[in-house]
This record gives C-alpha cells, sequence and structure tokens, in this order.
C-alpha cells in the first residue's frame, strides 16, 4: 500500500519565544517492508539552522534553531511511503523463548549484538518483577516465542482500557501498569517491560496507523494517528512487531517512523525555548493512500 503521509505540529506560546532549538524525529524509516519514497520538512518560522542527521538507532533526526521572536511554531513533515503487508508470525514456528533469550546472549554477529542491547532497562523503562509475572502467565516453560508473545499481546488489549485522560508523557511504566489503562504509548512501555523482565530483547517503535472511517462515511482529514507499538526479537525469526492497543500483528496499515529503547528515543518533537510562558499543542495526522490521491 502506497500513503501519502502529513503530519502537522502546532504549538502556540503565551508569551514571544526568543530562540527555540529542537529536534524532529519525523522523516520514516526506509527498509524493505517500510520503503520512503519522498520525504518534505516544512517549518515556520523559517529557521536559521536546519541540519539532518542519522542517531544511533538508525532514525534521522533534524535539528534546527529558530532565532527571531515568534509566538507560534509550525513544524509540518509531509511523505509518500510504500508498506509491504507484513507476515504474521506462525504460532508454532518459533523456537522456545527461553532458547531464543539464550542464544541471543550468545550471538556476536551484528545483528544480534544490535538486538541484545535491547534486553536491558531504559530511561522510561525498567524491569521488574510484576511485569516478569504477568509475562509469565503467557510464557510458559517450552512454549514458542511466537505464539506466547501473540497471547500476551492479546492480554495487555483485553486487560487495559484505552484512556487519553489516564497518563500524561511522563506518567511512569509502573503507574500505568497499576492504573491499568493509558494510550498507545503507555501499553507498549507495558509490553516491552514485560519483554525485557523475562530477558527478552524488545524495542519501542513509533509511526502512524491508518483508520477507517465508519459503513457510509467519509474519511475524516487528520483523523489518523500517530501511534505506538512493540517489536521483540526471536532468533531464528528476526523481529516480530505487535501493536497490543489493537490486539494485531502490524500489516500494511502500520507505516514505522522510527524505533528506539522507548518513546524517549523517538519523541516527535523536543527542545529547549527561551521564553514563551505556557503553550496550547496541537498535532494533525492525515494518512491517506495515494489511489484516493489520485481518484480525488
Amino acid at each position: 500500500m502506497r500513503y501519502q503521509i502529513s503530519h502537522r505540529t502546532t504549538y502556540r506560546y503565551g508569551s514571544p519565544v526568543t530562540v527555540g532549538n529542537h529536534i524532529a524525529c519525523l522523516k520514516p524509516r526506509s527498509y524493505e517492508q517500510n520503503q520512503l519514497i519522498e520525504n518534505t520538512l516544512r517549518i515556520s518560522p523559517t529557521p536559521a539552522t536546519l541540519t539532518e542527521r542519522v542517531d544511533y538507532f538508525g532514525n534521522v533526526l533534524w535539528f534546527f534553531t529558530v532565532q527571531e521572536p515568534h509566538r507560534e511554531l509550525v513544524v509540518e513533515s509531509t511523505s509518500e511511503v510504500l508498506r509491504a503487508g507484513a507476515v504474521k508470525p506462525e504460532a508454532q514456528a518459533s523456537l522456545p523463548w527461553e532458547e531464543s533469550s539464550r542464544l541471543l546472549a550468545e550471538d556476536h554477529r551484528p545483528e544480534g549484538l544490535a538486538a541484545y542491547q535491547y534486553q536491558f532497562e531504559s530511561p522510561r523503562i525498567r524491569i521488574h518483577s510484576e511485569f516478569a509475572a504477568y509475562a509469565l502467565e503467557s510464557f510458559t516453560p517450552g512454549r514458542p516465542m511466537a505464539e506466547a508473545l501473540l497471547e500476551l499481546t492479546s492480554r495487555i488489549h483485553q486487560d487495559f482500557r484505552f484512556d487519553s485522560k489516564a497518563t500524561t508523557v511522563r506518567t511512569t511504566t509502573e503507574e500505568v501498569f497499576k492504573k491499568r489503562g493509558g494510550v498507545c504509548q503507555d501499553f507498549a512501555h507495558v509490553q516491552i517491560a514485560c519483554l525485557r523482565s523475562i530477558h527478552l530483547a524488545a524495542r519501542y517503535v513509533s509511526g502512524y496507523l491508518r483508520t477507517y472511517p465508519p459503513p457510509g462515511k467519509p474519511r475524516l482529514i487528520g483523523a489518523d494517528a500517530s501511534h505506538a507499538w512493540v517489536s521483540a526479537y526471536c532468533r531464528g525469526a528476526g523481529w516480530l512487531d505487535m501493536d497490543p492497543t489493537n490486539n494485531v500483528a502490524p500489516t500494511d496499515g502500520h507505516v514505522t517512523v522510527a524505533w528506539g529503547r522507548d518513546y524517549g528515543d523517538v519523541s516527535p518533537l523536543r527542545g529547549l525555548i527561551l521564553g514563551g510562558g505556557g503553550h496550547k499543542l496541537q498535532v494533525e495526522v492525515d494518512m491517506k493512500p495515494v489511489e484516493e490521491t489520485e481518484t480525488a
């Protein structure tokens, strides 16, 4: 599936910002199943400096500085991406999860070393016995990893309610686990914490999710979502993506932007400003199939 994607972020400040230094993580990654065709970035006011770099995890970041006084900052990334349908993991066609974990610790290949780093704690995700106990209800002895992963994804989907008011970006994973509520970012953090707590490698994936209008209703511009899901490493099968918010294995309706240890590595826009007072934030995402564009 080929998509045109627009991600527009607007900050409105209570008083003028004199200088702003920002980092944007908005350029989709390009790999076999998620091919970036083109991407443009528009920023208003026009930044004095704009630099593109690749971070440690292979994500593309833009560093920019706005040096003129402003009460509004608009950052819009537009992309065209060709997304191939991912194959849903075969529940039985994977190693027992304990074996996958053991082999990864001994794997000195570049692929193994790249995955191994995701077994450990990160700033927003801690290893804890409560997470391990929850995971082990699905990861029973000798169970194929893909099968256990599918069940854990389903249980998080069933046990946690989606509630956009239950958490903020500062809510810890432990709090989310106790509240049993939150948003996609929170559910991804919980699942990663569960997997790392039983010595499995898991990373946080940010991207976009195509949404569908009710039957007979037009698709609303800006109704698609910035989204988050999980990717777990299984020796022999590679990275297996899971979306606990929707209880699905991501396919051609999920477009990847970036991945890292947790949300802090891949937040869409962050930075430091001088001035500004309070602010209001507005985010609009539109994800449209190219065929729809061509026939409109």
